[in-house]
């Protein structure tokens, strides 16, 4: 039996539909592509009096982040490691404020050499990679100095030298600076809650959209 002509131009209808949303959902990483600019401003308090200086710390008032969204384009790697629950918090909290803002995201596991995947990430040629696990702290440090023209955000973890190209977002029970080395607080994976994640993220992105990177964003 021959189908009906309706079924056969509601068949085809369908198919151009998911044809084109799959091709909006992929997209081509491959072309050049300007940065995303940030939409609203950092509101007071967010920076202090005197502009931060390289690898500063910054305690912003809370909220004064909430204004920034990206403009349409942004295209985000999540480069993550670990299957606890403060990784899970953090993935989370990337995925549900790339939801909320349209963000183009697509996302790398670290594998067992997360050197690779640090350089798997770089290789999308992202706007911005966000990268959350602790187990990731060691292998950026020894990439992005090397690679300043790529941004990175990190989240619930800092890098002890970090160049003009990584910003980080920390919080007390957070800071992991590296194997070996101090950090700026106890680690205390419970203080990882989807809020403050998602305050991080948050927080972490009006920077880098406002250029003020390179530093670490403390917040409560």
């Amino acid at each position: 039996m021959r189908p009906h002509p309706k079924t056969l131009a509601s068949l085809t209808v369908s198919l151009l539909l998911a044809a084109f949303l799959s091709g909006c959902s992929a997209g081509d990483w491959s072309q050049p592509h300007a940065m995303p600019t940030a939409v609203g401003a950092l509101g007071d308090g967010f920076l202090p009096a005197d502009p931060p200086s390289p690898e500063a710390t910054i305690d912003p008032t809370e909220g004064s982040w909430n204004d920034v969204h990206p403009s349409a384009g942004l295209r985000v790697v999540l480069l993550w490691a670990g299957d606890g629950d403060a990784e899970d918090a953090m993935t989370g909290a990337v995925r549900s404020w790339a939801h909320d803002e349209q963000v183009d995201l697509r996302e790398v596991e670290a594998g067992a050499n997360p050197i690779d995947s640090v350089v798997e990430a770089m290789q999308m040629q992202p706007d911005l990679i966000i990268s959350a696990g602790n187990d990731l702290i060691d292998p950026l440090a020894a990439v992005t100095a090397s690679h300043l023209d790529q941004q990175f955000l990190v989240i619930g973890a800092e890098l002890a030298e970090p160049t003009e190209n990584v910003t980080a977002v920390d919080w007390t029970g957070a800071a992991f600076r590296g194997e070996g080395l101090g950090a700026s607080s106890h680690y205390d994976p419970a203080t990882f809650t989807p809020e403050r994640c998602a305050a991080a993220v948050r927080a972490g992105m009006a920077a880098v959209l406002h250029d003020e990177t390179g530093i670490v964003i403390w917040i409560d």
